[in-house]
């Protein structure tokens, strides 16, 4: 085992019995205050948005999937389709939904049917809203402007895995005026979303989706064990410098 490898097991062997012990203590209901993010509370009225407009909501997840490396921004994105299929089916406007990974689709199929439980004819509606558009970045961009441009979209939301495509389709949505929430982890498409979208989710912030929109302890825990792995790293390298300076 090398050294890093070392390092990472340490890491987990903390971090989860942290999340665990946060995650019984969130579920105790002691919730902690949560700092603002703007950008999901936007998400939380897209979906009336688009209703009161009689418009779609469009949700791109990405150029990832769930096999690939960047599946932790996938995840992120599935969890924010989660609350928006959640939303979508009790006012029974399912929402476009667009992948270019095929592994991403029967998933996000599964989040978008959940919500309607026992039936079946409104699942199989939904289901048929979610699109599998073209593995290739620059196909997958061309496909998501022809949904922006062609298919009354009055909302997009863009959260997952991308790369320059993201211009492209942020683009689209900017020019024609449309609603747009977008969230990435890669710093070199940061300035893209900075650039066409109205509201930002800037890495990290992606992955706190759960614990914003749902409130689920499990997520809050998550949260929690994460700060507190960030100050024990913090005090682990601080003494680290003393030892190395004094000795």
């Amino acid at each position: 085992m090398t050294e890093t490898q070392r390092l990472m097991a340490l890491f987990l062997i903390t971090f989860l019995p942290a999340m665990i012990l946060a995650g019984q203590w969130a579920r105790r209901g002691n919730i902690p205050d949560l700092r603002p993010i703007r950008a999901f509370d936007a998400l939380r009225g897209l979906t009336a948005r688009a209703i009161e407009a009689g418009r779609a909501l469009h949700v791109s997840l990405g150029v990832g999937g769930i096999a690939s490396d960047a599946a932790g921004d996938s995840l992120a994105g599935l969890k924010v389709l989660e609350y928006l299929a959640d939303q979508s089916a009790a006012a029974g406007v399912p929402a476009v939904v667009s992948v270019a990974d095929p592994t991403l689709l029967p998933v996000a199929q599964g989040v978008v049917c959940r919500p309607y439980g026992a039936d079946r004819e409104g699942a199989a509606e939904a289901a048929r809203h979610v699109r599998w558009i073209a593995p290739e970045p620059a196909a997958y961009a061309a496909g998501v402007m022809g949904i922006l441009g062609g298919e009354g979209v009055d909302a997009n939301v863009m959260v997952g895995a991308f790369g320059d495509e993201y211009l492209l389709m942020g683009e689209a949505a900017a020019r024609r005026k449309i609603a747009h929430v977008g969230g990435a982890s890669d710093p070199n498409v940061l300035p893209f979303v900075f650039a066409t979208a109205d509201e930002m989710l800037m890495g990290e912030d992606m992955y706190a989706a759960g614990a914003y929109l749902s409130g689920e302890p499990w997520h809050i825990g998550s949260l929690l064990a994460q700060d507190l792995m960030r100050w024990l790293i913090v005090w682990v390298i601080i003494a680290a410098v003393i030892i190395h300076t004094l000795f």
